[in-house]
């Protein structure tokens, strides 16, 4: 399949350029790229148990639960029993967290501004549709 012999160098190369502006950004912040994931899944699920969240960012609840530690140190998240189930405790960003998951998620929308800005309207919309059935088959 020939495709392939060009897709994977592409899907590569945007990967690695899109991961290195990430860390840049995270850097800044003086946050972990984990951290500002955690934030961020909050910011747009609100209130997770650890165990949702964790298999959401694809560790472990233990390597989450040290994740969680700081962030709570950090005045970014809270922790509190959920209300209907007394063994499960449920993870929110605090006003500090929303600040930070606001300001990284309008570098986000900046950042897709700048690499789409000479897409016309209907590519843009077929790279949506194409980007939402790739992540489907994840």
């Amino acid at each position: 399949m020939p495709e392939i012999k060009k897709l994977t160098p592409l899907i590569v190369e945007f990967y690695e350029r899109l991961s290195s502006w990430e860390h840049g950004v995270v850097r800044d912040k003086g946050l972990t790229l984990p951290q500002v994931h955690a934030l961020e899944i909050l910011g747009t699920h609100k209130a997770l148990r650890m165990k949702e969240l964790a298999e959401r960012m694809g560790v472990t609840t233990g390597s989450l639960t040290v994740l969680a530690d700081r962030l709570e140190t950090a005045g970014m998240i809270r922790r509190k029993p959920h209300e209907e189930d007394r063994r499960s405790i449920l993870v929110e960003l605090t006003d500090q967290g929303q600040t930070i998951f606001e300001e990284h998620d309008e570098l986000h929308n900046q950042l897709t501004r700048d690499i789409t800005v000479n897409l016309t309207r209907k590519e843009s919309s077929q790279l949506a549709a194409i980007l939402e059935k790739m992540i489907c088959e994840f």
